[in-house]
């Protein structure tokens, strides 16, 4: 589990909708490098996002589709959608994560809020600037990846807004 913090500034994020990151993103060499170490992720497969644009890549889980809680998914109804890499022009993450990890990771850079959050787990996670960080969001999707197969007894940061 990452416990440093991503160096340097942050990339500058949209402020309308889609979310997205503007600067500092990705090279398409990398981004692909990402994307495909995600679909190689135990039980994972790649499906179109209900919530996200269409140059984005869900990952859902082949073993569940439904919610165990919603708070672990981006998409409030229909298959669990815990993931979505958004495309090539964009390079960042979208996720659920339980809602003080993803509080942390805020605060160790590597991420921000969700704009359009509804229960404080949805996280935007910048997209990768060069492998090590490649490997660090990766560890971050199998994070989301595995609260979603088992929210445990964690809470959503507040109620549906």
């Amino acid at each position: 589990m990452i416990s440093t913090p991503r160096p340097g500034v942050r990339p500058t994020v949209s402020d309308d909708g889609p979310q997205r990151q503007l600067t500092d993103r990705a090279t398409p060499e990398r981004w692909g490098r990402l994307v495909a170490n995600a679909l190689a992720l135990p039980d994972v497969v790649e499906g179109h996002s209900r919530v996200s644009p269409a140059s984005s890549r869900a990952l859902f889980l082949r073993d569940r589709a439904d919610h165990v809680v919603p708070w672990t998914s981006l998409a409030p109804e229909g298959r669990l959608e815990p993931v979505h890499l958004h495309g090539v022009d964009d390079t960042s993450v979208h996720l659920c994560l339980p809602a003080a990890r993803g509080v942390e990771l805020t605060a160790l850079g590597w991420a921000t809020p969700h704009q359009y959050e509804d229960h404080g787990t949805e996280f935007l996670v910048y997209g990768p600037r060069d492998d090590h960080e490649v490997d660090v969001v990766l560890a971050i999707i199998a994070e989301s990846l595995a609260f979603a197969r088992d929210p445990g007894d964690e809470q959503p940061g507040h109620g549906p807004v």
